[in-house]
């Protein structure tokens, strides 16, 4: 995962990988038919696991702006503590390829939609949620990348307490 995240699906050789996994490539090739299934399911058990990380922390919360924050905090120590994780997963050139960009469209909506549950202000259509829950996924992303290339300024959790005050605020609506 370490080479696919430093070099991109292009650069990476199955030479390479089988090198950095410590096995030969014949044995490579025994588990995974080609470097494209390979990498493919490296994204699913990334996405799963970015997924899982968040399901789980917004589970233990026990108010919804804990919830915000906790699923924040989730995403933001994924990214710090899973860095080739994180850049495998979202990575520059992750899209031009149509499969590679539909995993990762998979990934986002799965937690899109569950972002668009949390959101329980009144009169917002399930549609209007799932924007809603898109834009904070996607602020996430973004955060996420410019923490990580940034010299990580801040531990994860301080990240989320900001970023979860930006969209709890968002969240909460416009005052009438």
């Amino acid at each position: 995962m370490t080479i696919f995240a430093a070099e991109g699906y292009q650069k990476t050789t199955m030479d390479a990988v089988a090198a950095g996994a410590g096995v030969t490539k014949p044995v490579l090739y025994q588990h995974f038919p080609s470097k494209r299934e390979l990498f493919l399911e490296l994204l699913r058990v990334v996405g799963r696991h970015l997924t899982n990380m968040v399901d789980s922390a917004v589970a233990d919360a026990t108010y919804p702006r804990a919830q915000v924050e906790q699923g924040f905090r989730a995403y933001f120590e994924f990214v710090g503590s899973h860095t080739d994780e994180f850049r495998l997963l979202f990575g520059d050139g992750i899209r031009i390829d149509v499969e590679f960009a539909a995993e990762v469209k998979a990934v986002e909506g799965n937690i899109a939609a569950f972002v668009a549950e949390l959101i329980t202000s009144e009169g917002i259509s399930r549609e209007d949620r799932l924007v809603l829950g898109h834009g904070i996924v996607g602020m996430a992303e973004r955060t996420g990348h410019h923490w990580i290339d940034g010299g990580r300024n801040g531990s994860a959790q301080a990240l989320a307490e900001r970023v979860a005050d930006l969209a709890w605020s968002g969240l909460r609506g416009r005052p009438s």
